[in-house]
């Protein structure tokens, strides 16, 4: 698998600020054997410009896309796409606000080797942003979210090849041949993360949860909603007073 197969894609929306933290950590990888790709989705505080401005100093091939229809999906599903016309079989997504450590995309490949069509991440809080208690308190919210997720009646049913396992989009790669099987990413705003699984889940049981990829999460919806507000936002029960993105 060369470049030209594995691609990264990173959504990104106002991340003018955080975003370098982010292309740093995947400048850093063990195997940078890949393509890397910044979809821009309607900034308007020149986050396409950084990116842009970071491509220049780093070996990496890197391509900067601008999707103007607002929604994490749209730019997840632009960015897929893109890379799958340009001969990518495999994907791989980090979000502008995580930060993936160094052997991330080394154990995206991995996960592959070993089979999966679908390769699930570990969910772990920024380290750089938290310290231990808050850590762990998203540790637990993770726990709950899970489990609540493996009884919700809309993710069970006979049509499913494989049981539920909550994933992050933000932490997850995909075969090409997958994603256009499965219909690919929903064109809309977050959370999408359970609507694409679902869809996987119907086309394939070979999904795997891998808890040595690690693309470690930013808590500011978190801060930004409280406890109860993200809870509402992952349920599906939109943002309430508050804008989809927290920044």
């Amino acid at each position: 698998m060369s470049e030209q197969d594995l691609w990264v894609v990173v959504p990104a929306y106002d991340e003018a600020a955080g975003l370098p933290r982010t292309l740093d950590a995947l400048a850093a990888q063990t195997d940078q054997d890949f393509t890397l790709v910044v979809v821009d989705n309607g900034s308007t505080d020149g986050t396409a410009d950084v990116a842009r401005a970071w491509a220049r100093t780093v070996p990496l091939v890197v391509h900067v896309l601008e999707e103007p229809e607002k929604g994490v999906g749209c730019a997840v599903d632009t960015g897929f796409r893109t890379a799958i016309a340009a001969g990518a079989t495999h994907l791989a997504r980090t979000d502008a606000d995580c930060v993936p450590r160094p052997d991330w995309v080394a154990e995206v490949r991995a996960g592959f080797a070993e089979g999966a069509e679908l390769v699930c991440g570990h969910l772990v809080a920024r380290r750089d942003e938290n310290g231990p208690l808050a850590r762990a308190a998203f540790r637990g919210m993770v726990v709950a979210a899970a489990t609540f997720g493996r009884w919700r009646a809309a993710n069970r049913g006979q049509d499913y090849l494989v049981p539920y396992q909550m994933h992050a989009g933000n932490n997850m790669a995909v075969t090409a041949a997958l994603y256009e099987r499965c219909g690919g990413m929903p064109r809309m705003p977050s959370p999408t993360d359970r609507t694409f699984l679902n869809r996987v889940r119907r086309c394939t049981d070979r999904v795997q949860q891998r808890r040595t990829m690690v693309s470690e999460n930013s808590m500011r919806r978190i801060e930004a909603y409280g406890v109860v507000g993200a809870a509402r936002w992952y349920l599906d029960r939109g943002p309430g007073r508050l804008t989809p993105d927290p920044r």
